[in-house]
């Protein structure tokens, strides 16, 4: 699911908003829940170091429902090259380590009947490239989930302005307060993605 499905529809039609005050305010909370989802989803791209947010997007088939991993199994970094699971019911630990297997970070799970230890390889050249250019789409898909609530914010304030509820100043300020909220988030954005990029091209 990419950002702009979630976290970008919408919230009611432009005519909703009473003052610029609302579709700046509107604006804000839903440019920071996309820099939220960027987060989470770059959390689960791997870098060259075991961390245990790397398994926050795996869900595991717990009795039938999918479940996510940090919810059925203590995680633990004993070591900068491997994360250990202890499963909470033992029964768990096939299923844990199926959704390890299939998920695409391509790591291998061992298991001794209770605590599964998955060791995190170096990355090679060509991996790094690989997670670099699959990070540069999801940076940019939340790109452009900013740009579609600042479109949104805009259109926003020309109804107000078409339905006589503000001034052209008053559009025009808000037009420009709207900009101002998009070049802050988008700084956080690229901040955040550069930061990301330079943890995986990190040699080991």
């Amino acid at each position: 699911m990419k950002p702009g499905d979630k976290n970008t529809a919408p919230s009611g039609p432009p005519s909703q908003f009473k003052s610029i005050k609302e579709v700046e305010a509107s604006a804000r909370t839903r440019m920071e829940k996309v820099i939220g989802d960027l987060m989470h989803a770059m959390a689960g791209v791997r870098t060259g170091r075991a961390t245990i947010s790397l398994f926050d997007n795996i869900r595991v088939d717990y009795y039938g429902t999918p479940t996510p991993l940090n919810q059925v199994a203590n995680l633990h970094v004993p070591e900068p090259a491997m994360i250990t699971l202890q499963p909470w019911d033992v029964s768990q630990i096939g299923p844990i380590e199926k959704a390890i297997r299939s998920s695409d970070l391509g790591l291998n799970p061992m298991n001794d009947g209770k605590i599964i230890r998955v060791p995190i390889p170096a990355l090679t050249q060509e991996r790094r490239k690989e997670l670099v250019k699959h990070l540069h789409t999801v940076a940019e898909d939340h790109r452009v989930a900013v740009r579609n609530i600042r479109r949104d914010a805009n259109e926003s304030l020309k109804k107000l302005l078409k339905d006589k509820t503000i001034s052209e100043d008053d559009e025009r300020r808000g037009l420009d307060e709207v900009q101002k909220l998009t070049d802050g988030e988008m700084k956080k954005l690229d901040a955040a993605a550069t930061t990301k990029e330079k943890e995986i091209l990190e040699l080991k």
